[in-house]
């Protein structure tokens, strides 16, 4: 489970003396217990590593539009600690689908559901989202929906 990966992680950062590392760890650690909190109160609660993997996709996408407003603001010293962290979090996130592989789950959840045209478009995000939910960026999938819709 990636959540054992990521506490091994903490204790090999701490034996190391590692600091970067150990605090971007213990970054996760905390995002993940806060989420652990939310989701005492909830009906159902999802797969561990549906979880995990949630967190980490929006730790991942905060540091990439820190790194874009640090860099645009010339605070290098900033972008550089929040690359520093971004790259911790994406070595605990499972390996992204390629564009080709992306094109072709798409294809094949449209041939199978029979997706017509536009109007489809809801379902075949939705199917593409359960299946392959932490594997593939959805916010790049749906230029690739629309693609295989139109034509």
């Amino acid at each position: 489970m990636i959540r054992d990966d990521i506490k091994a992680a903490q204790v090999a950062a701490m034996k190391a003396g590692e600091k970067e590392r150990l605090a971007a760890v213990r970054l996760i650690l905390a995002k993940l217990k806060d989420r652990d909190i939310e989701l005492r109160t909830a009906k159902s609660v999802p797969d561990d590593d549906v979880i995990v993997v949630d967190v980490l996709q929006k730790m991942a996408k905060q540091r990439r539009e820190s790194i874009t407003m640090f860099e645009q603001g010339g605070r290098d010293e900033l972008a550089a600690q929040e690359k520093a962290e971004l790259a911790v979090i994406e070595s605990f996130l499972p390996a992204m689908m390629g564009p080709d592989e992306v094109k072709a789950a798409v294809a094949a959840i449209v041939a199978e559901i029979g997706a017509a045209g536009p109007k489809d478009m809801g379902r075949v995000m939705a199917e593409v989202k359960a299946r392959h939910a932490g594997q593939i960026d959805m916010s790049t999938v749906s230029g690739v929906v629309k693609a295989a819709l139109a034509g």
